[in-house]
């Protein structure tokens, strides 16, 4: 039996027992108060995330509304195409070429089924193989031979319209037969015949630094015009064709190109800045061209968009109007200037 202390006071062992339902007490005071202060914070960080995304959505929502994208997937395809675009110019050359290729392909299938929409009988595979060709004949070979290669291509599309055609045996009047082949032709002329003068642009020495150029000057026209018609917009520049392209978007497209032409001819394709301001000038003309003209073949087809293959984008199409005419204006600056 244990006794007291000569002070009346318990032994060591039973004040450490006394003491343990105190310390017990008091850990579990603070770990629930750390509890709640973890649920607290959580809480609140979860309140800030859900009302940043809510902000989030209701931009995109009205960003939509106003111009019909969905600016997250936008944005995230757009990064994509992007990095993948840079590094195949200026890591391997071979890889832009099968990018290049199967863009061509799919935006000959995606162009094909559009036209579908309007009546006419478009052959989908035999065109985007026709496509194809275009590449291979832009990068492989030169002169003549390219040349001779692209309207053997053309040939092809429209011997095998032709031969579908009298294979069904249907009656189709002549005229409607003409306009087949017509959209065939178009086809290769629009997609694949502007599209390969950005590979013959690569294929030559330099020719990269210029293609890069171009494309970047496209988007910073395309950002420019965005930019400035949602927040100046008001006269609308072909309300017809395209409701929401404005004059003041066009004037912060001519703007801004400028300034990028200026810069991307002095630091990276060592030309003088005025050489910049030609350049700005006439990719900013052409690329509103190529965007108008698309508007304008959808509104007659009677689509909003040529697909749905690219969220936030539309289709293949809907990213290429403006940069497709503009290949050709750059290999032409490319062979005066460079």
């Amino acid at each position: 039996m244990t006794s007291p202390n000569a002070d009346g006071d318990p032994p060591p062992h039973r004040r450490a027992n006394d003491a343990r339902p105190d310390l017990h007490a008091q850990l579990n005071a603070k770990r629930a108060e750390i509890e709640e202060r973890v649920r607290s914070t959580r809480a609140d960080l979860e309140g800030r995330v859900t009302d940043v995304r809510t902000q989030f959505d209701q931009a995109n929502e009205r960003v939509e509304a106003r111009v019909g994208r969905n600016l997250l997937m936008a944005t995230a395809i757009g990064v994509a195409l992007v990095v993948t675009l840079v590094v195949s110019l200026f890591f391997l050359k071979e890889l832009f070429v099968l990018f290049g290729a199967a863009v061509v392909v799919f935006t000959s299938l995606e162009l094909a089924t559009a036209l579908q929409h309007a009546d006419r009988r478009t052959d989908r595979w035999p065109a985007a193989g026709a496509g194809l060709v275009f590449v291979a004949a832009a990068y492989f070979t030169d002169g003549p031979t390219r040349w001779a290669v692209m309207i053997a291509a053309v040939t092809f599309v429209v011997v095998w319209r032709l031969i579908a055609q009298m294979a069904a045996a249907d009656g189709r009047a002549p005229l409607e037969v003409v306009l087949d082949i017509a959209a065939a032709v178009f086809t290769q002329a629009y997609i694949a015949g502007l599209g390969s003068f950005a590979v013959i642009l690569v294929a030559r020495d330099g020719g990269e630094l210029w293609v890069f150029a171009f494309i970047a000057l496209v988007i910073v026209v395309d950002v420019g015009a965005y930019a400035s018609g949602l927040s100046l917009g008001r006269h609308a520049m072909a309300p017809r064709v395209s409701p929401n392209k404005t004059w003041e978007g066009f004037a912060g497209a001519v703007l801004l190109s400028q300034v990028a032409g200026v810069l991307f001819a002095l630091y990276l394709l060592e030309q003088p800045w005025w050489v910049g301001m030609i350049f700005g000038a006439v990719i900013v003309l052409s690329a509103t061209i190529g965007d108008l003209s698309e508007s304008m073949i959808k509104r007659d087809i009677g689509i909003k968009d040529m697909s749905s293959w690219l969220p936030g984008h539309g289709g293949f199409l809907d990213r290429l109007d403006s940069i497709l005419p503009s290949a050709p204006v750059a290999y032409l600056l490319f062979v005066i200037f460079a």
